[in-house]
């Protein structure tokens, strides 16, 4: 019987190494078909960095909510079904964001507050609602397409939102003379991946329609890693010593437009706003607040 025994946590202490070497060797295969796959990704002439030059956009929805969120009606009761949120899943590490107690209490004001009037009108601080240009990073994820130009010292990215752009400074350390909406960008090489520091930011951004937002001590550190030709997995670090216990970070991938005409189109959305912003000074208002 002892013998049988033994036998017995032989046999499942070998297969227990036998699992465990494959687990190693199989993070080791996908290790190196990602390092396979980002020696594929396009290299730039000047000094052989990857080359992010094209028109990239996101397919998730973090726009509505970076946490996990369900389905539900539209904030605007009579767009019916064409505003409805889309569900989806976290993009934030560790599932949820880790407000202080006292600055969540005001991330639910702020989903209060874009609660429907009667009329169908709501106000709402989020800078998308608004036409005001989305910060960083919500930009990257708005779920609108938005172009890089690269060169050998900047970088340049343009959001087919309301026009909004970014130079990026690459490899320099200039601060930000004042805070902006887009705030101020440097950035420098880890490898193949550009890692761009964002400071400068206004306070007046949120991270989504859910009325996630930041103070103005907010920075953020940007990751762009190839993936393979055309995909860049995106990472951002959030500091707000202010409004979160800790840094976090959000990711997900981007995707590169491969159609032969790809090209970003004009989404001039401040004349949209004008009914919401200006239309009760029509002598006859189409829609009262």
């Amino acid at each position: 019987m002892r013998h049988k025994i033994t036998r017995s946590l032989l046999s499942i202490a070998t297969a227990g190494v036998i699992a465990a070497v494959l687990i190693v060797a199989s993070r080791t295969h996908v290790a190196a078909q990602g390092q396979a796959a980002a020696g594929n990704f396009p290299r730039t002439t000047w000094d052989k960095k990857p080359d992010f030059n094209g028109i990239w956009q996101v397919m998730n929805t973090a726009n509505w909510d970076l946490e996990d969120h369900e389905a539900a009606q539209s904030p605007i009761l009579i767009a019916g079904v064409w505003l409805a949120r889309e569900p989806g899943l976290s993009v934030v590490d560790g599932g949820t964001i880790p407000y202080k107690p006292d600055m969540l209490k005001k991330r639910e004001e702020n989903r209060k507050n874009a609660a429907p009037g009667k009329t169908g009108r709501f106000t709402t601080a989020d800078p998308e609602y608004n036409c005001w240009l989305p910060g960083v990073p919500r930009a990257t994820y708005l779920g609108k397409p938005f172009q890089i130009f690269q060169s050998p010292n900047r970088m340049w990215m343009l959001y087919q939102y309301s026009y909004a752009r970014r130079e990026i400074n690459i490899n320099g350390k200039e601060e930000a003379p004042i805070d902006t909406w887009m705030g101020w960008s440097n950035a420098k090489w880890d490898g193949d991946t550009l890692v761009v520091d964002v400071t400068g930011l206004m306070d007046t951004t949120w991270f989504d329609r859910a009325g996630n937002y930041h103070s103005d001590q907010l920075h953020v550190t940007e990751r762009y890693s190839p993936i393979d030709a055309t995909h860049i997995n995106y990472e951002a670090t959030i500091e707000d010593p202010a409004t979160f216990t800790r840094p976090w970070k959000i990711s997900m991938p981007l995707y590169k437009h491969v159609e032969k005409n790809a090209q970003l189109l004009e989404f001039k959305c401040s004349e949209f706003t004008e009914e919401l912003w200006w239309g009760e000074y029509r002598k006859q208002p189409t829609v009262s607040k």
